[in-house]
């Protein structure tokens, strides 16, 4: 498990990943860039480490990701199936892109996945 202020971060797919786990039983994922095919991989092994596996409480803040395609969609679909087996469940930050967010409502993942808001900074 890692401390509240550590973050791993992977540039090689375009995609930038940051994991934290600020209480026991949540970790929250990061994400910045394109959250495509060929990214989803990489991000499915990177959820399957030691830090994240197991853990039945995620957030993943898209509120960085500018890309979404089916592949990307489908690892978010996969973490919720394992969370929910463990008692838990997945919840998004809502992406900042308008490209982004236009495919969570084609695909009504809107209305499938619990999304909160992005947090303002005032």
């Amino acid at each position: 498990m890692i401390g509240p202020d550590t973050f791993h971060t992977s540039r090689h797919t375009g995609l930038t990943v940051g994991v934290a786990t600020p209480a026991a039983g949540l970790s929250i994922v990061t994400l910045g860039g394109r959250l495509d095919a060929v990214a989803a991989p990489d991000l499915r092994a990177r959820l399957d480490e030691s830090d994240v596996a197991g853990c039945p409480q995620i957030v993943f803040d898209l509120a960085a990701v500018d890309f979404v395609d089916s592949a990307g969609l489908a690892v978010l679909v996969w973490q919720r199936r394992t969370c929910r087996a463990h008692g838990g469940d997945v919840v998004l930050v809502r992406p900042d892109s308008d490209n982004a967010m236009r495919v969570f409502r084609l695909t009504q993942f809107d209305q499938i996945f619990r999304m909160l808001p992005q947090q303002q900074n005032d």
